[in-house]
């Protein structure tokens, strides 16, 4: 990955230099992959983030869009305090790092940033993880037994041990792949730490109520599981403080 960015009038566009030899506004407008047919699917979520197939590969296009009482002064505007500051800009060089350490992420093909006055729109585009799941529409499968909460526990300690904070880790952005390895999705506003920052088991207790909101198992069952995905998360902080 060779992440370079780009500015150009009131827009900035980071993009893979690998992959995408001449960067345009329109890979990131949903018109633009509709008129090419080149619409596979649609995800749920805040963004409704748009599979594509394009030219350099499956595809993730993600507007960044507010939620909650913000949304309500305005949908999609953000303030502008800089292209790096910004989020889609922000996002795309924390996944670059991240894949670069190896951490199981999407990898990161374009993001930009439209300038309007002092607030700013922006989105990001990824490559597309082949054959996944979000573990939300997997539960109902799933025991306590199922290994995957193991590689769960353990993929997230690796974050951890990485000094790496999710801002929304909730089951929709944990992917689970046929081979059952743990990804994880969405770095908005996600940041590196100090190892054993004491804010980086906030991300654990975010993930627990949200597994909780899934209602898809009694709660007897989903502590059992979540026991186990903890099990395996301490356990790889009890092997290296031997």
């Amino acid at each position: 990955m060779q992440l370079k960015l780009e500015i150009s009038g009131s827009r900035a566009i980071v993009y893979d230099a690998n992959r995408i030899s001449q960067p345009d506004a329109k890979l990131f407008e949903p018109e633009y992959w509709l008129q090419a047919g080149a619409v596979v699917d649609q995800a749920a979520g805040r963004g409704n983030a748009l599979m594509l197939d394009t030219p350099f590969g499956p595809a993730v296009l993600r507007h960044y869009l507010r939620g909650g009482a913000a949304a309500k002064i305005s949908r999609e505007r953000y303030v502008f305090l800089g292209y790096t500051r910004s989020r889609p800009v922000a996002e795309a060089n924390l996944l670059s790092r991240l894949s670069a350490l190896g951490l199981p992420v999407p990898e990161v093909l374009g993001a930009i940033c439209w300038r309007h006055g002092l607030t700013y729109s922006g989105a990001l585009l990824t490559k597309r993880i082949p054959e996944a799941e979000p573990l939300a529409d997997l539960m109902s499968a799933l025991v306590n037994t199922d290994p995957v909460w193991t590689a769960i526990g353990h993929s997230l300690q690796r974050f951890h041990a990485a000094g790496i904070y999710h801002a929304d880790l909730n089951a929709r952005n944990i992917l689970i792949d046929k081979l059952q390895t743990v990804w994880l999705i969405d770095f908005d506003r996600g940041q590196v730490m100090r190892p054993g920052d004491p804010r980086l088991q906030g991300n654990l207790q975010r993930l627990h109520r949200s597994l909780v909101k899934q209602a898809v198992m009694r709660e007897a069952e989903l502590e059992a599981c979540w026991q186990q995905l903890m099990l395996a998360y301490n356990s790889v902080n009890q092997k290296s403080s031997e």
